[in-house]
């Protein structure tokens, strides 16, 4: 019997938990070591694998503070983790933008568990798993709701890149 796709996102979505803020490497990691950190947590989405040079370039384009003395923090991690995901549907420049005006309101912690627990949300929404979508944080703002537009975004684009995958397998008798 042939699975539904709709019923293969829903795995993928209901198994997927970013790490919180608290819950990221407290020690710093070297590049290396970040790159593999983040692409294994990206991976089970099938978003694609970030590089140390992608990140290299991030940093000295001032998209990501400069690691301390090598090293990467929480901090530069939880962003990078943004990025990652938020380039697939917004421009590096948008992004960074996003992300300054967010820093301008909350503190990182903050702003990225809000971040998580949305696009969780999301995904659980658009795979079905949730007939409503939970009203995540105290405030509702213009900028809290362009941050939504962009998760909506990036939660439908991984449906869709979900499906075509699926598609292209069953073309091809697999």
């Amino acid at each position: 019997m042939e699975t539904s796709i709709k019923s293969i996102f829903a795995k993928k979505a209901a198994g997927f938990r970013l790490p919180r803020y608290a819950e990221l490497p407290s020690v710093g990691l070297y590049l290396e070591q970040t790159t593999k950190y983040v692409n294994g947590i990206l991976a089970p989405l099938g978003i694609a694998e970030l590089t140390p040079s992608m990140i290299s370039n991030y940093v000295k384009k001032g998209l990501i503070d400069s690691p301390v003395k090598k090293l990467y923090y929480a901090e530069h991690i939880a962003y990078i983790l943004f990025v990652g995901m938020g380039k697939s549907v917004v421009s590096i420049d948008d992004i960074s933008y996003i992300y300054s005006c967010q820093k301008n309101i909350y503190p990182c912690d903050v702003a990225y568990d809000y971040f998580c627990i949305e696009l969780e949300n999301m995904l659980a929404y658009t795979a079905g798993l949730k007939d409503t979508l939970e009203n995540v944080g105290t405030t509702n703002t213009e900028l809290k709701s362009m941050l939504r537009s962009v998760i909506i975004c990036l939660s439908n684009l991984l449906y869709v890149e979900c499906s075509l995958k699926e598609f292209r397998k069953r073309d091809s008798g697999e």
